[in-house]
């Protein structure tokens, strides 16, 4: 048994299948990988990598397996999908996740990314651990995979708790031992009892505190965008490019081959973000003031490139200095969560009338942006206002009763 001290949870026991694991090449990888991808620019902190992360998610995991008296067999098959579920992130982790969806036609969620490392793999057959089981907890497709793939799993605490430590915000602060000590399983799958409802609704209002602050901070969006443009322009235009081995480097590689890029664009970009000479907002609205079409589903790339390109020609600048970034809407949280209440199962949202009051405050902070430098702003804002119909914001909208 090894013993590793981590700044958020203590000292973490690894026991040696999961040391087998860890010392992989793919999981070694996550060390050069950052959690926050551009969150650096805004705290400066923020360095801590996927590895780090997926350690705390070993922590937690091997907890949340005792809390539940799952069996050694599962508790080695939890310990592995918390330890490997993040193998497939790219360069800067959801940074360049739009770009690799685009392009290699997966998210970091694929299993694939297990499957095809012979290194990984083998290891788990080695120590007897299921890959098809490992798979489809990672996949959302197993009894356990609420431990691992939930709205309150361990992933989500781990991150949750690390990302406010080295960020320096005070909002991701969640009590995840009381949270597991409520964790049950009910019909063979995870559930809450109901002394959990106050650490559940504590985990909820943190991750909708830590988006705007954190996650969805306009200039680490800024900084996202312009690299998934960097990263679009280098592939597009260096001869034999393969996207799904660049999406295999980690954050230095990523940022070299951008700045020695034979594209022209890849390379002013790259520079930029190297030097924090970034774009500023030309527009920045929320769901009120954009057309219903622009929220109901995900925009694909290459329509967002089309508009920003329309806003480019309109604006009289250069295509690659606008960029148009349109997050996808907020979905209702605690859908799948249920609690556990007199022998009964029940959505949260029954239970806790501030679910409802935090999805509506997760809308509220959507924001559609338009992106340029600062030279361009005025004239990029007219020019996006009036190509995606941007409607003023009124007394009313201002004024919610």
């Amino acid at each position: 048994m090894k013993i590793i001290k981590d700044p958020v949870h203590g000292y973490i026991e690894v026991a040696p299948y999961a040391l087998d694991l860890l010392d992989s090449s793919i999981l070694q990888r996550l060390r050069y990988i950052r959690q926050l991808g551009f969150s650096f620019l805004v705290y400066p902190g923020a360095h801590h990598t996927r590895f780090e992360h997926s350690l705390g998610t070993l922590y937690l995991a091997n907890v949340m397996a005792r809390q539940l008296n799952l069996s050694l067999e599962d508790q080695k098959l939890v310990a592995a999908a918390a330890l490997i579920h993040d193998i497939g992130h790219g360069p800067f982790s959801h940074a360049i996740e739009p770009v690799m969806e685009e392009l290699c036609g997966r998210s970091h969620h694929d299993a694939s990314w297990l499957l095809e490392d012979r290194d990984l793999s083998g290891c788990m057959e080695c120590h007897g651990i299921s890959l098809e089981e490992t798979a489809a907890i990672l996949g959302g497709n197993h009894p356990l995979s609420g431990i691992i793939h939930g709205e309150l799993d361990v992933d989500r605490m781990d991150y949750l708790l690390r990302d406010a430590h080295y960020t320096g915000a005070p909002y991701g602060t969640v009590d995840a031992h009381r949270l597991i000590r409520n964790t049950c399983l009910s019909d063979g799958y995870v559930a809450l009892e109901e002394g959990g409802i106050n650490a559940a609704e504590s985990l909820l209002i943190a991750r909708t505190l830590m988006r705007p602050a954190v996650y969805f901070h306009h200039v680490s969006r800024i900084a996202e965008m312009m690299l998934s443009a960097a990263v679009h322009a280098h592939l597009k235009r260096k001869h034999g490019a393969d996207p799904v081995a660049f999406m295999r480097l980690d954050d230095s590689g990523c940022m070299q081959n951008l700045l020695h890029s034979p594209s022209e664009v890849a390379r002013i970009l790259a520079e930029q973000i190297y030097y924090r000479k970034l774009y500023k907002r030309a527009l920045y609205v929320g769901w009120e003031q954009v057309s219903a079409a622009m929220i109901a589903q995900e925009m694909h790339p290459s329509k967002r490139r089309s508009l920003s390109a329309s806003i480019a020609e309109a604006a009289g600048v250069e295509a690659h200095e606008v960029l148009v970034d349109i997050p996808v809407f907020p979905r209702s949280m605690s859908v799948h969560v249920m609690i556990r209440n007199r022998h009964r199962l029940i959505g949260l949202e029954e239970i806790s009338p501030l679910v409802t009051t935090l999805n509506e405050t997760r809308r509220g902070q959507w924001r559609l942006g338009v992106y340029t430098p600062p030279v361009h702003v005025p004239a990029v804002a007219a020019a996006a206002r009036e190509i995606l119909h941007i409607r003023p914001l009124t007394t009313q909208d201002r004024l919610r009763l």
